[in-house]
């Protein structure tokens, strides 16, 4: 279509004319249009246009002018039944000449019927959608990620611990998580006046398990072996503590963290019933907070940095049920350790405490939400 066009009544180049769906040719002298088959098809209803190229095919009609395009001679059709208008078809190009004023007998396709406006309230919805869209493009990509906007989350992760990047919102204040926090850092803390003595004593033996009536289930769990076990601790009831109490609310929150400890004590004993070696720590009951919230909430991104030495840094996003995944294997083989009498960290105790958080989110996953729901 680089050629141009002719007039086939005044033999003058003709106009290109750009329309939304398509192009034609004119010539303002004599009125003329010169219109390719399928442009007539999207503008004009097809009992227009149809019976046009049918009468073309089967040869109706008397030879005309040539073709404004190929200069074949076209064949005059008349435009409908029972009037004396002609129009010239090319057969060879699929070009349609229209004299002045013929092209207006055609029947134009409706309109499409306008979409109905959108509420208001869909519209800023759709445009929060994109803007949060945008701004999770901007972080970057899962291998290669922006860091944190809050310092703490920076130090915590430069310390090797994960970190969230998109928590669910917080509904109501943790305040079992903070006073649990509280109550074990106090504990702790004071057993670092005496930790030899107040341990031997408040700690978890398993060849004297029941002493104190089985007190000792329960201080054992707000002890700890050192500073950097006792900050360990509490930073992962924290983090994820606060998203499960959220979820489960505080007394399931405490039932859960409760029977897990107990049940990793057990699993502790049973693995040396007669170890005189006492056991103190919350990682039992943090570890069934950990698998709650990552079966809970297995899409939530964690946040790693990868470093080596001091200038090499990369961040990672990893969805939370990866990263249980791997905890798991990782407790898998300190279990293994545990009882070849290998090391000292209590991978038994976490295994135990996974069982737990594990049989609770089969039981609440759903019914604390429909709960929720029917109360509004």
């Amino acid at each position: 279509m680089g050629t141009e066009l002719f007039c086939p009544r005044c033999n003058l180049p003709l106009k290109q004319v750009r329309m939304s769906n398509g192009v034609f040719w004119k010539w303002d002298t004599c009125g003329g249009r010169a219109v390719g088959l399928e442009l007539l098809r999207r503008t004009f209803t097809p009992e227009s246009i149809n019976p046009l190229w049918l009468h073309a095919i089967s040869g109706e009609g008397k030879t005309g002018c040539r073709c404004p395009s190929c200069a074949h001679p076209v064949i005059e059709i008349e435009l409908s039944e029972g009037t004396a208008l002609d129009v010239d078809v090319c057969r060879l190009c699929h070009f349609v000449w229209f004299d002045m004023h013929e092209v207006e007998t055609l029947i134009p396709r409706p309109l499409p019927a306008a979409a109905p406006e959108m509420p208001q309230a869909a519209r800023e919805a759709i445009a929060m959608l994109k803007v949060e869209e945008l701004a999770e493009q901007a972080r970057g990509t899962d291998s290669d990620s922006a860091p944190p906007d809050e310092r703490w989350k920076q130090i915590a992760a430069f310390l090797g611990m994960p970190i969230e990047f998109d928590a669910a919102p917080q509904e109501r204040r943790s305040w079992a998580t903070w006073m649990l926090c509280l109550l074990i850092i106090g504990a702790s803390t004071f057993a670092f006046t005496q930790l030899h003595e107040i341990v031997s004593r408040f700690g978890l033996i398993p060849a004297q398990a029941m002493r104190f009536g089985g007190l000792t289930f329960l201080t054992s769990f707000f002890l700890h072996a050192g500073v950097l076990h006792l900050l360990g601790n509490i930073y992962f009831l924290f983090v994820f503590g606060n998203d499960v109490e959220n979820f489960l609310r505080p007394l399931r929150y405490f039932t859960l963290v409760a029977l897990a400890a107990f049940i990793g004590d057990l699993a502790h004993i049973a693995a040396d019933p007669s170890s005189q070696i006492p056991c103190v720590g919350a990682s039992g009951g943090i570890a069934g907070v950990i698998t709650f919230y990552a079966l809970n909430f297995p899409e939530v991104k964690l946040g790693f940095l990868l470093r080596y030495r001091w200038w090499w840094f990369r961040w990672i996003r990893l969805p939370a049920w990866f990263v249980f995944v791997l905890w798991i294997l990782f407790q898998a083989v300190g279990a293994w350790e545990q009882v070849a009498g290998i090391s000292a960290v209590s991978s038994l105790a976490h295994i135990g405490g996974a069982v737990v958080g594990f049989v609770a989110w089969l039981l609440w996953r759903k019914t604390t939400r429909a709960t929720e729901v029917s109360r509004r």
